[in-house]
């Protein structure tokens, strides 16, 4: 059998086009997968780089109403954020670019996380604050009302103290006589009156000298024995007699005589009124019937 060279070449070199088309083809294709694949990634790796700016971004609107000692520094992270996150939207599908672009987002992400654990730390410390704040006003209004209470009751006491420091008089009787010895109940005879009392023993009331006054009223009110008045702020004292007393802090009895005047006499028929007096209290009364 005689081969042809030249047609055998023909027959080599179109085996080998052959052979060449479908590598070429089946190596296309693989690229072309390969890309495709490549992009696929590079596209969920953006979304998904995408999502956590935007969750940053979401972060610091939440704090920046709260925070405000780091207000300026989370403004300018929120700036760099967003600047970030435009930048990844106008990135083309480079990996090398991309790549560079996500070292960069670390960083950024890492001083984030930084600042936002920062204001979370503020944020309890704060919190922690308004609480003790909050029990220290209690703790005030608590002492405040305790001291209010304090008040009053103080001042009770020292209302109780200054009533109890108060002279006061008992056993108040009053006679009416004709002569230096002679007891009346007849108002034609009467021409004095004898007026007696006790003072009580008091360790509260304040030692000394004690102007004691007497009111003899008849049954018309007038004055017996008209000394003439006193007068304590707006009060004004008619009296008839006026006794001056060293109080001691223990018991005194007291008697003193009012002598009629001449226009007193003759007494009048009817009751008699005895009130004694320190300064403008009425330490206490008794009656005296003539008929």
């Amino acid at each position: 059998m005689i081969v042809n060279p030249q047609l055998f070449n023909y027959k080599l070199i179109i085996g080998s086009l052959i052979v060449a088309v479908v590598s070429l083809s089946v190596f296309g294709f693989t690229t072309y997968e390969t890309e495709k694949t490549q992009q696929q990634f590079l596209e969920q790796e953006k979304k998904l780089v995408e999502g956590e700016l935007s969750q940053m971004l979401e972060n610091y609107d939440e704090i920046t109403e709260s925070s405000v000692i780091l207000s300026q520094q989370l403004l300018v992270a929120k700036k760099h954020t967003t600047s970030a996150l435009e930048k990844l939207r106008l990135l083309k599908s480079d990996f090398s670019v991309f790549a560079r672009f996500k070292t960069e987002f670390y960083e950024l992400k890492s001083r984030n996380n930084f600042l936002f654990k920062t204001v979370d730390s503020l944020t309890v410390l704060n919190d922690r604050l308004k609480r003790d704040k909050i029990l220290s006003d209690d703790k005030l209004d608590q002492q405040k009302n305790a001291n209010k209470s304090l008040s009053t009751l103080n001042a009770s006491l020292k209302k109780t103290i200054k009533k109890g420091a108060l002279l006061t008089a008992n056993s108040f009787h009053a006679k009416a006589f004709k002569s230096e010895t002679k007891e009346t109940t007849k108002a034609s005879q009467a021409n004095r009156f004898e007026v007696c009392f006790t003072l009580a023993e008091n360790t509260l009331t304040e030692k000394g000298a004690k102007e004691l006054y007497i009111q003899i009223l008849n049954p018309l009110n007038n004055v017996i024995a008209d000394k003439g008045t006193a007068q304590f702020g707006e009060f004004l004292l008619f009296y008839s007699n006026k006794q001056h007393i060293n109080y001691n802090n223990k018991v005194i009895d007291v008697c003193t005589n009012i002598e009629a005047r001449h226009n007193d006499k003759p007494f009048i028929k009817g009751v008699y009124y005895v009130s004694v007096f320190h300064k403008d209290r009425k330490l206490g009364s008794t009656q005296v019937v003539l008929d």
